[in-house]
């Protein structure tokens, strides 16, 4: 039986969770908050962002909310400190009271959640007055190379791959429509900036052994294709990439960061 995808955090980690600490160490700079506030990781996954800002932000407490089960018995596990606390629940409807945090977060979430605005205008709710409300996603159309690698090959041996390809599907990519969203939830002061990491594969097999894990949409592809089809897909990548003399591949991920206050 196929697991769903967005189930498996450990085959998550493997694919994209591992780069998702980098973007969440530079998004936490970025926002430079003050130690002692109460914080909400919405959208927490398997507890990238909520160890980060642990670790970097020295908040009071932290939840983390996740549709996800099995993402959230993976940071459970992961994730030990007495401040954090994790449950399963809907960033379009957060199991949550009105104005509990100080700071609401979302890390490479609002890309994948079917109403976004619905899930902005819960961030704006349970936000403090005078406190934050930010965001940060993957830039799946342009910022994204190992995907844009992944997909070019794929879409060259499979034209009907395209309309799977994140940089096709998601809406909120872009940072017009991150500040919109912002703006279209009565959030002020917002600004948008990108946030640049590397990427690095130590060898190609670390590049693709994560797209068998059936994890995300690439890896959900791969999952449907003939062997020899996945065979194909893997050889085309291997003489796409840019490898270097050491079997190294260096690429780059880019996300898009938003942050904004309540109203008055």
């Amino acid at each position: 039986m196929t697991q769903p995808v967005w189930a498996n955090g450990d085959a998550y980690e493997a694919y994209v969770g591992r780069w998702s600490r980098l973007v969440a160490v530079e998004f936490l700079r970025g926002l430079a908050v003050p130690p002692g506030r109460h914080w909400l990781d919405v959208g927490c996954g398997t507890g990238a962002l909520t160890s980060t800002i642990l670790t970097h932000a020295d908040p009071v407490g932290i939840t983390g909310v996740d549709p996800s089960e099995g993402f959230v018995a993976v940071a459970r596990t992961r994730v030990t400190d007495p401040r954090a606390a994790f449950q399963v629940g809907d960033a379009r409807a957060l199991p949550l009271p009105d104005r509990v945090a100080d700071v609401v977060v979302s890390g490479l979430t609002l890309n994948f959640v079917p109403e976004p605005a619905r899930a902005v205008a819960e961030f704006a709710r349970v936000v403090r007055p005078a406190g934050v409300v930010a965001a940060y996603v993957w830039d799946y159309a342009e910022g994204m190379a190992m995907m844009r690698h992944f997909w070019a090959a794929a879409a060259q041996l499979d034209r009907a791959s395209a309309k799977l390809d994140e940089g096709n599907r998601t809406t909120v990519c872009q940072p017009d429509a991150l500040r919109a969203l912002w703006e279209g939830a009565g959030l002020r002061e917002v600004s948008v900036w990108p946030v640049d990491v590397p990427t690095t594969f130590t060898d190609f097999a670390d590049y693709w052994t994560p797209f068998l894990g059936g994890q995300g949409s690439a890896p959900g592809y791969v999952a449907t294709l003939a062997e020899s089809d996945r065979a194909a897909l893997r050889d085309s990548l291997a003489t796409r990439l840019p490898i270097e003399p050491d079997g190294s591949i260096r690429l780059t991920a880019r996300a898009w960061a938003v942050r904004g206050t309540p109203p008055e």
